[in-house]
This record gives C-alpha cells, sequence and structure tokens, in this order.
C-alpha cells in the first residue's frame, strides 16, 4: 500500500504480513530517502519470503536498506531483523530496555512474569531461532534523531506494552506507533500491555504533540487519533497479559 508522501515528506509503502497461526497481520513500514531506504519493524519469521519480495518491488535492496527501526521485541516485529541485517548489511535501532528481547528470544525478557504454563507455551509457538538472535547495533532513546539517515523523525519512547517500545514521530506529525495503539477493528490502546498506568502516561505524552496521523503495528492508519488521544487515556482498561503479540 502506498503511504501519505504528501505527509511524511518521502516516500513510503506499508507492507502487511500474515501471523502465525491466523493471530491476524502485522505492519511494517519502509521509508524511501532518496536511493536509500529506512525499514521500520520487520515481521516474523513465518513471512520471510514475502518481505523480501515487497522489499525488491520498493528497489529496496541489499546496500540501500540503511537503517532498521524496531519499535519493541516481540517476535512479530524483531523476527528478520538478524535476516535483514546479514543480507542487507543494515544497522538495526531499538531501545536498550527492549535489547534482552531480540538478544536472548524471550519475549518476556524485562516484562511482568508470566505464570510457567503461559511462558512454556508462548515459547514453543513463538520461539526465536538462535540464529533470528541479535545484539542491535544502534541504542535509542526518547528524542534520538534520525535525520542522520536521512529521516526527518525524532524517536519517541512509549513505554506500556514493553519497557522498550518505542514510535517514530515525523516533522510533519506522521507517528508510526509499533504496539501502543492497534486498528484492527477501531482505533484503540493495544489490547496487551505490560504496563497500563505506563501505556497511558504515554498517550499523555503523546497529546502534546503535534500528532496527525497515527500508523499502528496492527490494523490500518487513522488520522482520528489526535481526536481520541485523551478518551483513550482517561478510559481506565483492565492490564492484560503481555508477550504474545
Amino acid at each position: 500500500m502506498k503511504g501519505g508522501e504528501e505527509n511524511l515528506g518521502q516516500d513510503f509503502i506499508t507492507i502487511s504480513l500474515d501471523l502465525r497461526f491466523k493471530l491476524g497481520t502485522v505492519n511494517c513500514f519502509l521509508v524511501k530517502i532518496k536511493s536509500d531506504y529506512v525499514l521500520i519493524d520487520t515481521g516474523g519469521t513465518n513471512n520471510r519470503r514475502k518481505l523480501e519480495e515487497e522489499l525488491g518491488k520498493a528497489g529496496c535492496t541489499p546496500g540501500n536498506l540503511k537503517l532498521i527501526v524496531l519499535t519493541h521485541g516481540d517476535f512479530d516485529h524483531i523476527g528478520n531483523a538478524a535476516f535483514l541485517r546479514q543480507k542487507y548489511d543494515s544497522k538495526i535501532a531499538m531501545h536498550n530496555d527492549d535489547f534482552g528481547m531480540i538478544e536472548s528470544g524471550d519475549m518476556f525478557w524485562n516484562r511482568t512474569k508470566p505464570n510457567f504454563l503461559i511462558k512454556a507455551v508462548a515459547g514453543l509457538l513463538f520461539k526465536l531461532n538462535n540464529s533470528d538472535r541479535i545484539k542491535p547495533d544502534v541504542a535509542v532513546n526518547d528524542g534520538h534523531d534520525l535525520s542522520c539517515y536521512g529521516l526527518s523523525a525524532k524517536i519517541v519512547h512509549l513505554p506500556g506494552h514493553s519497557k522498550g517500545s518505542i514510535g517514530l514521530l515525523t516533522s510533519s506529525g506522521d507517528l508510526f506507533c509499533g504496539d501502543l495503539f492497534e486498528n484492527t477493528k477501531r482505533p484503540a490502546l493495544n489490547s496487551i500491555m505490560d504496563d497500563m498506568e505506563a501505556a497511558h502516561l504515554s498517550v499523555e505524552k503523546l497529546i502534546k504533540m503535534k500528532v496527525k496521523t497515527v500508523y499502528p503495528g496492527h490494523g490500518g492508519y487513522s488520522g482520528s487519533f489526535g481526536q481520541s488521544f485523551r478518551k483513550v487515556s482517561d478510559t481506565p482498561i483492565a492490564p492484560v497479559q503481555v508477550g504474545l503479540v
């Protein structure tokens, strides 16, 4: 899907990939900057071939994918990062509070620990192979400027879904928010949170920023998020066990 060139100031596409076990889809965003590219999230290992095909169609080939930004450490966002770094010679950027997830393959690293049964089942269903575990190249935090990669955007630390969750906010007001929000049925706070209080604080933080359009990790983009930030923030939501999406 062709993205908002007139809004972002750069050309980008949304690559929607199926999740395992028919759990829905996950979005990756490929931003073109002159002859180079920046990729936001990489999808799961189960759709590696489709991801490569979509990158190729867009003109992204080994050597011109300069940066991969991982919004958090879940399997459906980091699954192809190691593969792409090796094949495309890309740098991997991530918040260091989620480093351990991609280094160990443990989606519960630095999160509230689930009971043994949930962790065992999740480990079997969403395991990250040793070859897909890496140490990111760049640790990013709140306010990190991406202009050195040609992208007029800054990192926004958005804890809640995980401690190291981040978003990318462009100078024109486009927010790639990872899994803080979702839009599978309607624009909403993601239904799976590790720390609900932190999630609401992240929303409060965004209310004070100039956000126009939100591109979530799951579901379509929405220009109505700005109007619903306050409503989302003021609505109490019961904590849900995290770690599966």
